[in-house]
């Protein structure tokens, strides 16, 4: 087949088209920006485009499908001339579907711990010596690309990320994927630009559970209260699997779940993960994967990629980078290593960065999402502001959002590596926390520099 992706440079789109490629299709694509990683694994495959930018002509009726992505506009001219010649266009989530209508589909949602749920879902199988589809958003140990299809698969996995499907598709893209195994995870509120009250937001998860397949399963976290009242609305041939927090001890900064009486070292830890891991334990349990089997499994996994990952460490400081955007997150990545390190100095840094996060009327939800670290501090760029053309903060504004007395704001970068490399590291754990990258700060040569 011959495909051609309009923005191909995304990091799910890239791995798409990688996928693809080394199973034999014909990759042509384009993009106005492409970045690293991106740019670099797109060259070394021969698929990055001689030029950026959206070239029309590209776009011929030799082609067999588009797959377009998210980052395109509605009025981009690839997919003007595409329609015009009623090519067959597909979003990311409508083709990973298409290729996996034929088979046993699961697929983890929630507002927090997919990425992660499904990465340990994914370890287990490949450490059980598994054949299977994927998609998650992030590169894991053991996996050269973010997405993969097998012909002699049985089951796909996927992360459901409720954000929109395409510039011509305004779906969650989760409603597309129909899953026969259904995971959530929890429900916080988020994308307020597309889900403007927490109803709406909620709704969306009400309407993935009402795409499970006949006699599917759904497995939920039964500490959040909207999805116990969203279990309580299952179709009566949907089979409800709700899940807790595992028992667990924690000793010399090593966190331990309980298996067969007995306690299993983890190399992950915070209570957000234990509840992830017990999610992906009955997803595992549901593909026939053993109790035993699993927790010899799961101690060898290590985490994603940005997901409380460790950028560098010595005897007196460690340093972690975490996605956590959120409140909900925040909260919860700031939380658990304050449980794992009690006698370290947790220092966080946190990016607002999202259209959610730069949100005035969104601020709000962030109080007391720090208040588990020692020494707080916020960045966010007067530039990113501009560019989702949302109403100017006041440093003093976000301080009052997040209620915590001695909470410090930056809104330039130079003055923000000026503070961190005045910090006295001596017994600290420092978090990086950020969907961004903080105004283009190499945040494993900063670890590096202050290791």
């Amino acid at each position: 087949m011959n495909y051609h992706f309009i923005a191909i440079g995304g990091s799910a789109m890239h791995n798409l088209a990688i996928a693809l490629q080394k199973q034999g299709h014909a990759i042509s694509g384009s993009d106005d920006e492409i970045f690293d990683p991106s740019k670099s694994r797109l060259e070394k495959l021969g698929l990055l485009p001689e030029n950026f930018g959206w070239f029309p002509e590209k776009i011929t009726l030799e082609l067999d499908a588009i797959v377009l992505g998210m980052h395109a506009r509605i009025d981009n001219p690839e997919l003007l001339r595409a329609q015009e010649l009623g090519l067959k266009i597909f979003s990311y989530p409508e083709f990973l579907y298409e290729q996996t209508k034929n088979k046993k589909r699961v697929v983890i949602g929630g507002s927090h711990g997919k990425t992660t749920t499904t990465a340990m879902i994914l370890h287990v199988l490949n450490s059980c010596g598994k054949t299977f589809d994927y998609m998650v958003g992030a590169q894991l140990d053991g996996f050269e690309t973010m997405v993969e299809f097998n012909k002699e698969s049985e089951y796909a996995i996927f992360e459901g990320d409720e954000y929109l499907t395409s510039p011509i598709d305004l779906r969650p893209k989760f409603h597309l994927y129909k899953p026969h195994i259904a995971l959530i995870t929890g429900v916080a509120w988020d994308h307020i630009n597309v889900f403007p009250t927490f109803e709406n937001y909620c709704e969306q998860f009400q309407i993935f559970a009402d795409r499970i397949e006949h006699n599917g399963c759904l497995i939920y976290f039964e500490g959040d209260d909207q999805l116990l009242e969203l279990s309580k609305k299952l179709r009566a041939d949907i089979r409800a699997i709700p899940y807790h927090t595992p028992k667990h001890t924690i000793n010399n900064n090593i966190t331990s779940i309980e298996f067969n009486e007995e306690f299993v070292p983890l190399k992950v830890f915070g209570l957000h993960n234990l509840q992830n891991l017990k999610g992906a334990y009955y997803v595992c349990k549901e593909m026939g994967i053993s109790d035993n089997e699993f927790y010899t499994s799961i101690q060898s996994f290590g985490g994603a990629a940005k997901r409380l990952q460790m950028l560098a460490s010595n005897n007196k400081t460690t340093i972690f980078q975490d996605f956590a955007h959120s409140p909900s997150k925040l909260k919860a990545t700031v939380s658990a290593v304050k449980e794992q390190y009690p006698q370290k100095n947790v220092i966080s840094f946190m990016e607002l960065h999202t259209f959610s996060s730069l949100n005035i009327e969104f601020l709000k939800e962030y109080k007391g999402s720090l208040d588990f670290a020692d020494q707080a501090y916020i960045f966010y760029s007067k530039h990113a502001i501009e560019l989702k053309m949302l109403e100017d903060i006041d440093p003093l504004l976000v301080k009052e959002a997040f209620k915590k007395e001695d909470l410090k704001v930056f809104t330039e970068r130079d003055d923000l590596e000026n503070e961190i490399h005045s910090l006295d590291l001596t017994n600290a754990i420092v978090l990086f926390l950020s969907s961004g990258n903080f105004s283009g700060i190499n945040l494993k040569e900063l670890a590096n520099k202050l290791i």
